[in-house]
């Protein structure tokens, strides 16, 4: 009898003695290296000129193998990439109505991601010594493109950009991603010149 309280005395006492409470570490995300900025002009194959940095390599685009001009600017160490479609304008000076459609699509495309979004902000690019004007939509949240832009001549080019992350987008994890890679694609906007 003895020895069954004995038992009961030690268990009950190992139940008190573990009175730790368990406190999960909270979630942590990889730390990035990021490279240094430097940056050179593409080659002169295309219709439009603009520097990129030297950590990205441009690919063509594998969604449209018909549009030669139509590129990815891919950043493989951050999963990211800034896809370009080009389109030559046509040769109608009294009728604006296709430039017209390709700005609303860009717009159009901006705002699809208003969903997830908390705010999209446009800011007018205006380059007249490259005759290159625009428009550059930020858009802020969980959103899959966090800066998209267009740019054009008004009468011969149209070039619209947007910036991916190939993540889930969660804006904690990808913002350092973000605020690094936004003044690349800031770069490409400015030194954009037509061919």
């Amino acid at each position: 009898m003895r020895k069954q309280y004995f038992l009961v005395f030690i268990f009950i006492s190992g139940l008190f003695a573990c009175n730790e409470k368990y406190t999960p570490k909270p979630r942590g995300y990889f730390r990035i290296d990021f490279p240094e900025k430097n940056y050179h002009p593409i080659e002169n194959k295309f219709p439009y000129r603009f520097e990129i940095p030297d950590y990205s390599e441009i690919k063509p685009d594998p969604r449209n193998p018909e549009n030669p001009y139509w590129i990815n600017i891919e950043v493989p160490e951050n999963k990211a990439e800034v896809h370009i479609s080009y389109y030559q304008l046509e040769d109608n000076n009294s009728d604006k109505t296709q430039l017209a459609e390709f700005m609303e699509e860009s717009r159009e495309l901006a705002y699809k991601h208003s969903i997830k979004a908390n705010a999209i902000s446009e800011q007018v690019f205006v380059n007249p010594r490259g005759n290159v004007y625009g428009i550059v939509y930020k858009i802020e949240g969980n959103a899959a493109s966090p800066m998209q832009f267009f740019l054009t001549d008004s009468t011969r080019h149209f070039l619209r950009g947007a910036l991916y992350i190939r993540e889930v987008p969660n804006i904690d994890s990808i913002q350092p991603v973000i605020e690094f890679l936004e003044p690349d694609v800031v770069r490409l906007i400015e030194t954009t010149s037509w061919q």
